[in-house]
């Protein structure tokens, strides 16, 4: 027996030898494996990219993790003690390894063969979401526990906590406690109550489970054990305790400071940085300053929504509601879409409306603004106008209102036409507003970068640009009479015709511009010839595939983005110069370092040669006295031509043009003052027509003059400068021909002298005597068709 005995304990020695020489070499090999510890003395936070406007509100931040990294004294001292509490109490005191709590959850293991989460200290979760892999075996324990030994020998114990509150997940996609204040209740850590930080303390444990706003039952009671905790461990006292315990779960998903709704921006600026620096810029912390601001950005989308409820009000109620639920009364469920609200009708009186909006609020409709309602029948076609609100609704029915710019309330319904409006600094090309559409979240569809539309007399000024720089002058003559033009196979002949459908026989190039005579650029584009004029829209920006190679060019059968019309008639504005759109206006880390810096070219009248190095000047393009007369001319269209309801802005500094394609597919109105240029458009995606009447005046200039009449607002006007080169003549309005001032019936206009050379081939008016306008009425044509 002696002798079994001591045979048994020579193998247990052997075994504890072998077991300390395997364990020795397994935390020699575990050892090797080990990451650096001093890699946390540079911790690189996740945190989110965002978007800010140029007056420093934040338009969007993109990024799976929500963080906002904080130094531990912004850390409250309720808010540290609610999680040494719930995790740690003994952390101040332990190096690192709370070996009692890891015997305990052995045991537990060995008792029941279930792991627990316990015996795991601050400092190990600190390990683990920095140094290691989230994968749970016995190996990764054992690093786990000799990482926590090293860091606590390196480290102190402030800077351990403080990485843990930045790192640890919360919930929500969530990481770190200032993130988790702004999420659930959309406070800074110091504004947060003790039932408040408790509830965040109790998340690390299972952010699922314990989250107050999936499951706010489990969520209050982890809340109420971190209390209980903190009262024991002497934290707080009993009052303290008790009033905490009696706070309500106040939590909710909140949208972090979200304070401009520009999404088409956001998107814009998403796509260049990621452009830029690849998707790690996600998680960079970058900061990217745009160049809109609030009050133009707001002015734009309230524009363009406007516009585009007014189209839809002209042509009737559709009597349908989009993506309504099974359920009427559920409007909870309806979507809001723009600035369209689902609302239940709850009363109908004589005048008014009474109707309950998502969330249980009620406002009055009144009468007036849903009197519009007659039946859609087609784009040209309405039923009869409705004598009550009875005649369209009965109580229980779900619709959809917006609020009006007069604070009231109207019937509303989501429209089908959409539009874009973007608005550039004439001077160096920043973009001061752009709303690409009705609803980005409805429709991604960035209209005003992405949507090619036929610019319709829009372009015009173009053209009007080529015949000016070739001899042309404001008071020419060209003949507005029919046109036809010989296709390429018998019966296939081309009769454009004025929107009117109307002729006015010779008609000087002012009057023509005016009211966008059809006809009068028709035969201007052939006196000049396609290739000049497409080579003089090119300098404005324009791409040579976007320019038809024939004369339906001359009525804007091409393609244009509003943001290429802005620009283009930027030039006209700013005194010939062609500056390049941008909306980065500056990049910063992280940490506030300046990672880029817009140095965009400017319009600078005053420049020369001689001018300082580091005026970066855009290319002039046209000659001051070409953009005077096209200054000019386009200020005529707004005083007395197709866009005079812009005077009711009462400016005398605007211009612009207003423009109509075929089947009144697109309306446009291009305008600008000195400053800013801006172009509004109204149209279908798929290209139906708008209906009759639906002209650039009509649907487009009001969103234009909207906008414009807050981006103008205390601005002074800035008056027409006669450059050196322009003289001013007293003419007969009927030939062109020059008179003396002291015949009557005569006006005055505007010439560019350096042009005299050219003038004789191409004009009818000389300095010296008349010359004679020749006028063709047939033309054969081979590459129109």
């Amino acid at each position: 027996m002696i002798t079994f005995f001591k045979w048994l304990s020579v193998l247990f020695l052997i075994g504890l030898i072998s077991a300390a020489i395997y364990g020795y070499l397994l935390l020699e090999r575990i050892s090797e494996e080990l990451p650096d510890v001093n890699r946390l003395k540079d911790v690189h936070y996740q945190t989110p990219l965002q978007i800010y406007s140029k007056d420093n509100l934040l338009i969007a931040e993109f990024g799976e993790k929500k963080r906002s990294p904080i130094t531990i004294d912004q850390a409250p001292k309720e808010l540290i003690h609610a999680f040494l509490a719930a995790e740690d109490k003994h952390f101040y005191e332990h190096q690192g390894v709370d070996f009692v709590g890891l015997f305990r959850a052995a045991l537990k293991l060995a008792a029941t063969g279930k792991k627990e989460q316990g015996g795991s200290t601050i400092t190990m979760q600190v390990t683990r979401n920095f140094l290691l892999s989230r994968e749970k075996t016995y190996t990764r324990k054992l690093k786990e526990i000799l990482l926590s030994l090293k860091i606590e020998e390196i480290f102190s114990k402030d800077t351990i906590l403080e990485l843990y509150l930045n790192k640890i997940y919360l919930g929500q996609r969530s990481y770190g406690v200032a993130a988790a204040a702004q999420t659930y209740y959309g406070k800074s850590l110091n504004d947060l109550t003790l039932a408040e930080s408790a509830m965040i303390a109790g998340l690390p444990k299972a952010p699922s489970a314990y989250n107050p706003i999936v499951n706010p039952a489990r969520a209050m009671e982890r809340r109420d054990y971190v209390l209980y905790r903190m009262h024991k461990i002497g934290y707080i006292d009993q009052q303290t305790y008790q009033a905490a315990l009696a706070e309500a779960n106040t939590a909710r998903v909140i949208h972090r400071g979200i304070e401009l709704s520009a999404p088409f921006i956001a998107e814009m600026a998403r796509q260049k940085i990621l452009e830029l620096y690849g998707t790690q810029a996600y998680g960079s912390g970058m900061k990217v300053y745009t160049t809109i601001t609030r009050p133009l950005q707001n002015a734009a989308t309230r524009a363009l929504r406007n516009a585009v409820h007014s189209y839809d009000e002209r042509h009737g109620y559709r009597f349908k509601l989009p993506d309504a639920p099974a359920q009427k009364t559920d409007i909870d469920k309806m979507p809001i879409i723009g600035d369209s609200y689902p609302a239940l009708i709850k009363q109908i009186d004589n005048d008014k409306a009474i109707v309950q909006l998502r969330g249980g609020k009620t406002v009055e409709v009144p009468w007036k603004n849903m009197k519009w309602a007659r039946k859609f029948i087609s784009r040209n076609a309405r039923g009869s106008a409705p004598q009550s609100i009875r005649d369209l609704f009965k109580t229980g029915d779900a619709i959809f209102v917006r609020r009006l710019n007069d604070k009231t309330w109207a019937l509303a319904q989501i429209p089908e036409a959409e539009g874009a409006l973007v608005a550039i600094d004439t001077i160096d090309g920043a973009i001061l507003a752009l709303a690409g559409g009705y609803d980005f979240n409805h429709n991604k569809f960035n209209r005003v970068t992405q949507s090619n539309r036929q610019p319709g007399s829009g372009f015009k000024p173009i053209i009007y640009t080529a015949a000016l720089e070739n001899g042309y002058t404001a008071a020419s003559l060209v003949n507005d009479a029919p046109i036809v033009m010989e296709g390429s196979r018998p019966g296939h002949e081309w009769r454009p015709e004025n929107y009117n459908r109307k002729f006015s026989g010779p008609t000087s190039l002012r009057v023509a511009l005016r009211q966008s005579k059809n006809l009068i650029s028709v035969r201007l584009l052939m006196n000049l010839g396609i290739k000049p004029v497409i080579e003089t829209a090119m300098r404005f920006g324009f791409q040579k595939n976007q320019l038809p190679n024939s004369y339906t060019l001359a009525l804007g059968s091409g393609q244009a983005t509003p943001l290429q019309m802005a620009r283009a008639y930027a030039v006209f504005a700013n005194g010939g110069f062609l500056v390049e759109p941008y909306l980065i206006d500056r990049i910063e880390s992280g940490d506030g370092k300046l990672l880029y810096q817009a140095n965009p070219q400017v319009a600078c009248l005053d420049c020369s040669s001689e001018s300082p190095a580091f005026i970066n000047q855009a290319p002039r393009i046209i000659t001051p006295q070409i953009s005077f007369l096209m200054n000019s001319l386009l200020r005529d269209v707004v005083q007395r031509g197709t866009a005079v309801k812009a005077k009711q802005l009462g400016r005398a500094d605007l211009a612009g043009k207003t423009g109509t394609t075929n089947d009144h597919r697109d309306a446009w109105f291009n305008g600008y003052s000195a400053t800013v240029s801006a172009a509004a458009w109204v149209g279908f995606d798929n290209f139906n027509s708008l209906g009759d009447k639906e002209t650039g005046g009509a649907a487009a200039l009001p969103m234009w003059m909207e906008f414009m009449q807050t981006a103008l607002r205390d601005k002074p006007e800035i008056p027409l400068t006669q450059p050196e080169g322009v003289a001013k003549m007293y003419v007969d309005a009927e030939s062109g021909m020059m008179l003396s001032a002291e015949i009557p019936g005569g006006i005055w206009e505007f010439f560019d002298t350096t042009q005299q050379a050219k003038m004789h081939s191409h004009t009818n008016f000389e300095f010296t005597e008349p010359g004679e306008a020749n006028f063709s009425e047939r033309h054969p044509i081979e590459t129109l068709f």
